[in-house]
């Protein structure tokens, strides 16, 4: 049995409104099921969301071996004497980062800008939910 995901579900895990992703149906650019209330797909789902991650260029044009980049706008900086939290919004995922103040200045991050979080992990822990 394949994973099925309501309009409203898929809306929100993809960080659209429900109206977009009817669009996207009525466009023919993403499937729903036979079943009443129409449901997308989860692996046609996946695909699409996959589609809209490329959509944001990264604008470093720097070669990384970091593959998880999240391109998004400063929405907050806070200096604190020696260090400073950023913070990017990226889609609808928020991503903080420590740095030296002295870094900010130099890469010239203020509310709005540009930026690109690279993150290297030597752990991801990954979470299903309960079935």
């Amino acid at each position: 049995m394949t994973t099925a995901y309501k309009i409203s579900d898929a809306a929100r895990l993809l960080g659209v409104s429900d109206d977009t992703v009817r669009r996207w149906v009525d466009q023919g650019l993403l499937p729903v099921t036979d079943a009443s209330p129409a449901e997308i797909p989860g692996d046609a789902l996946a695909e699409r969301a996959v589609e809209l991650a490329r959509a944001a260029d990264d604008p470093t044009s720097v070669l990384s071996s970091a593959r998880n980049r999240f391109t998004g706008l400063v929405t907050r900086v806070q200096r604190d004497g020696v260090m400073a939290q950023v913070d990017i919004q990226s889609g609808p995922h928020r991503i903080v980062s420590l740095m030296s103040s002295e870094a900010v200045a130099d890469l010239g991050i203020e509310v709005g800008s540009l930026a690109v979080a690279v993150v290297k992990a030597t752990t991801v822990i990954v979470e299903t939910p309960r079935s």
